[in-house]
């Protein structure tokens, strides 16, 4: 019967699988794999699936990451051997991910699909900048067929002054994945500057046309462009002066906030809804923040990353995640412990500080990673 299946139908069938299934179904045999791999080539594959958890060390020890498959549950080594620099990773861009070279103290940006093994440098920018925020904007693949295009912003950092010396740079960059290069595309007051250099992690936050950053000096703000007008504007943050840990992600296209109370408090989440106002909408289960937390009353080391459809709170990579996600065929979302990774096919993984991103893994290639 399998053998007589049509294309399009074995291929449908294809897409509801994970990508592990997946590889081994193209094993099987000469019909399936070339079924398969035409299907990855002409298909905005996957869109069944929950995103995966990868953890990327921060240090790049032995050049490996480790990844959740969220379908069974089980961690996957993956070897990084293919990179040529070491680099650390800033986000994911669909199945990709955004990585800055740590061999240089200028921004030198790659991208790179863990599962294909392809890596790709970035040109450089047009000005040379340290330190500086990057933001992420996807853009809808159907607006441009099943390609993913992307649009990569970066703001501050310290460029060279004029007569010798660093100074903060106020320029806006932008680099379009549709033509692969750098535009400098606005300005930003020189507070802005000063803050998204100093204060602002890598993780952005897109939403409603607004890129947004979280800046980390307390009392948190965030730091908000519009992309439509290049106007910068600052938005307060709920209990911002209470808040010891706080991140932004994106959940059902909205932009949320996590936050984790001092002195060993709960943890919130909120959403911001029209007029700028922050609703409360969820506490995380303090018997899952205690476990987390670990016996520490401090939330100072916890990292959080989202996707619209889930939310991971984290630590190192062996001491287990928090997540919170939607329940699959349902609007409800529910509450889980998801353990880390301790063993991989029975090897001790050492329990080393991530990065986590989350991403839908594909099996093509890119071809934003195959241009020049």
């Amino acid at each position: 019967m399998w053998s007589n299946l049509p294309f399009d139908l074995l291929a449908k069938i294809f897409s509801f699988l994970s990508p592990d299934s997946l590889a081994r179904a193209r094993s099987a045999c000469r019909r399936w794999h070339t079924c398969a791999k035409s299907y990855l080539l002409t298909s905005s594959w996957p869109q069944h699936h929950q995103p995966w958890f990868l953890a990327l060390p921060i240090r790049n020890r032995g050049q490996c990451c480790y990844a959740h498959n969220p379908i069974t549950g089980n961690w996957h080594m993956l070897s990084l051997d293919f990179f040529p620099v070491p680099v650390r990773p800033v986000a994911s861009i669909g199945s990709l991910i955004l990585l800055r070279s740590t061999n240089s103290t200028i921004l030198q940006l790659a991208i790179c699909n863990p599962f294909t093994r392809q890596f790709r440098q970035l040109p450089a920018l047009n000005i040379t900048r340290t330190n500086p925020a990057v933001g992420i904007v996807l853009l809808e693949s159907g607006q441009h067929g099943n390609s993913l295009c992307f649009m990569i912003y970066v703001a501050g950092g310290m460029s060279d002054a004029p007569r010798g010396g660093a100074t903060y740079e106020s320029t806006l960059e932008m680099y379009d994945s549709r033509d692969g290069t750098w535009q400098i595309v606005g300005s930003m007051p020189t507070e802005f500057a000063v803050r998204l250099t100093v204060w602002t992690p890598n993780d952005s936050v897109y939403a409603d046309g607004v890129l947004y950053w979280m800046t980390s000096a307390r009392a948190y703000s965030v730091m908000a462009l519009e992309i439509g007008s290049n106007r910068w504007r600052e938005l307060s943050v709920p209990l911002s002066d209470r808040l010891e840990f706080a991140a932004l992600v994106r959940r059902n296209g909205r932009l949320t906030l996590v936050g984790g109370m001092l002195d060993g408090g709960g943890a919130c989440i909120w959403e911001l809804e029209e007029g700028e106002k922050w609703v409360l909408i969820e506490n995380v289960p303090v018997e899952l923040g205690m476990r987390l937390l670990g016996g520490k009353r401090s939330w100072g080391s916890t990292k959080c990353v989202g996707s619209d459809g889930a939310i991971w709170l984290y630590r190192e990579i062996g001491s287990g995640m928090v997540v919170w996600r939607q329940v699959e065929g349902n609007e409800k979302w529910e509450w889980v412990w998801i353990e880390g990774c301790c063993f991989v096919r029975g090897k001790t993984v050492q329990n080393l500080i991530i990065k986590g991103v989350l991403l839908q893994p594909n099996l093509a290639n890119s071809s934003c990673l195959l241009s020049n």
